[in-house]
């Protein structure tokens, strides 16, 4: 009502006031009306052809402007946003994985940029998308199979898939079969209380033949602990396994059949597109991403676009959602 009453009071016109503030000459009409009963004034009243503002009204002028002038500029100014001073907490979700490989440098560097910002990682849940969806969480780190098309994403970086093993296990010795790699034990993670599979573990039960998972593991990173010692083998993200058989006692071997390379992804919810602070911690780690693709891990094997929308689709049908 203060919008319509700042502009009646500058139009003195009521079908003028109309077209400005997009309504009916009608609904401006009773708009002025409410005002007049308001204020217990006539407001504006007729004089020859136009109208005229009466005392009352001359004296509202400046100050409905004012008020207006105050609401008007944090609702229309975007608040600037300094890296360096700007206070906030960020709630992303990701895997150990995502952690490990990407988030664990990355936030190192945001640390020394924006020493304000604060970061909670929560872990994966039964339906991440969900989290994303009730603005649980700001950010969404997972792989392109799973996001929510609903929502506006951007790929971070690529990765495939290898055998991770114990060094001193018989099987590790030469090139992975196809015939050893069904025939040996394995350790898969899977998450959440549903235990939901991780795309290579639902990709594999998909071949022809079925390998025997004998561990299942609560996260990626604690697959490699279940398989020293042992005749197992792991399946895992080449990125992580390169950092975890450096420390010694593990060794890779290539997949000995093709598994669709995974794209890191981070996504955000739509609303939160126009969010500067969120936008630059994304733009930061998709900096960082390039960076650390420079340095290499690995080749990742071509895919079809069109094989991978089709796995991606019957990959999200299966997730607890049925997306």
């Amino acid at each position: 009502m203060l919008a319509a009453l700042d502009v009646l009071l500058e139009e003195r016109n009521v079908s003028l006031a109309a077209d400005r503030l997009c309504l009916s000459q009608s609904a401006t009409s009773s708009a002025l009306g409410r005002l007049r009963e308001y204020f217990g004034d006539d407001l504006l009243v007729l004089k020859g052809r136009g109208m005229v503002l009466t005392a009352r009204a001359e004296g509202l002028i400046e100050p409905v402007r004012l008020v207006l002038e105050q609401i008007r500029n944090p609702i229309t100014t975007a608040p600037l946003f300094d890296p360096a001073t700007h206070d906030r907490q960020v709630r992303l979700m990701a895997s150990d994985y995502s952690t490990q490989v990407l988030l664990a440098r990355a936030l190192a560097m945001l640390e020394k940029e924006a020493p304000a910002l604060r970061f909670e990682i929560q872990p994966m849940n039964d339906n991440p998308g969900e989290a994303l969806e009730r603005r649980q969480i700001d950010l969404l780190l997972t792989i392109d199979y799973s996001i929510s098309v609903d929502q506006p994403s951007q790929v971070l970086f690529e990765d495939d898939y290898v055998v991770v093993g114990d060094a001193a296990n018989p099987a590790m010795e030469g090139d992975m079969t196809r015939e050893k790699y069904f025939a040996l034990g394995h350790v898969t993670a899977r998450f959440g209380k549903s235990r939901v599979p991780t795309f290579d573990d639902w990709f594999v039960r998909r071949q022809k033949a079925q390998r025997r998972i004998e561990v299942v593991a609560p996260t990626f990173l604690s697959q490699t602990a279940l398989v020293l010692g042992t005749r197992r083998i792991a399946t895992m993200h080449r990125r992580l396994a390169e950092q975890v058989v450096a420390s010694g006692n593990l060794v890779i071997r290539e997949m000995p059949f093709a598994i669709p390379p995974i794209r890191e992804t981070i996504q955000w919810h739509i609303s939160n597109n126009n969010d500067r602070a969120l936008r630059w911690v994304v733009e930061r780690l998709a900096v960082f991403a390039a960076e650390s693709e420079e340095v290499g891990h690995g080749t990742v094997i071509p895919f079809a676009e069109a094989r991978r929308e089709e796995i991606a689709e019957q990959f999200r049908h299966h997730l607890p959602t049925g997306r």
